[in-house]
């Protein structure tokens, strides 16, 4: 019994520190860096959003190309974050609605993990391209030109999403292992068992486009661990 009274203080110390950890990220300009995007505060509904849209100047593709959080020194934990994205209006035939999150940047941005959507690729009747609604990248070594090419479909998957549409986003990241759940899904969408960057890899955290896209973000959490 004194040790079970001795146990149920730490306990207890323990999960009011786990709470503590999470953070809700504020949505202001001193905290937010355009990094190779054009990037605003808008108010949808009621809600404050980040907008956010790829740099032209930027051609090649999986760049850092992203909205900066500034206050977030990220190693392992929980991103939450609801993200909505739609084509621009002289977006190339290949714009799929590119728009994910960035994770453990580091301080020059040379050196970053990624899993973004192509909701538009979930909506098609080919099922190789529906193949690739979600995607995993690292950069800079390992674009997804590289993974698809050296391990055939291994960092892509399937999700049930769509373009113009409040997607749910959650990303488990500990260690090499990062799992990616979609609209409160109990189970993962994606898992990767080897982020190509090691385990001791932190950093910033992004929100992420591509090109083509114009992206919304709202509702971001972090959890730290």
């Amino acid at each position: 019994m004194m040790i079970r009274r001795l146990l149920i203080p730490i306990y207890l110390l323990l999960i009011s520190s786990n709470l503590k950890s999470q953070k809700t990220v504020d949505l202001s300009l001193h905290n937010l860096k355009a990094v190779n995007t054009i990037m605003d505060l808008e108010n949808r509904e009621g809600e404050k959003v980040v907008r956010a849209v790829k740099d032209l100047a930027v051609k090649e593709f999986d760049e850092p190309t992203f909205v900066r959080i500034n206050s977030i020194n990220f190693s392992n934990g929980i991103i939450e974050v609801k993200v909505l994205s739609r084509l621009l209006a002289d977006a190339p035939d290949f714009a799929r609605g590119f728009i994910g999150i960035a994770f453990r940047i580091n301080d020059t941005n040379s050196k970053f993990e990624s899993i973004y959507l192509r909701p538009l690729n979930a909506t098609v009747e080919d099922q190789t391209r529906r193949n690739r609604s979600i995607q995993y990248f690292s950069y800079p070594d390992f674009k997804y030109q590289r993974l698809r090419q050296e391990f055939c479909g291994k960092y892509e998957s399937y999700a049930d999403i769509a373009l113009n549409e409040w997607i749910q986003i959650r990303i488990e990241v500990q260690g090499e292992k990062a799992k990616l759940y979609i609209n409160d899904a109990k189970k993962p969408s994606f898992i990767i068992n080897d982020l190509k960057l090691g385990e001791n890899q932190k950093g910033a955290i992004g929100l992420f486009v591509d090109i083509g896209t114009e992206g919304f973000f709202k509702d971001i959490k972090i959890t730290l661990q």
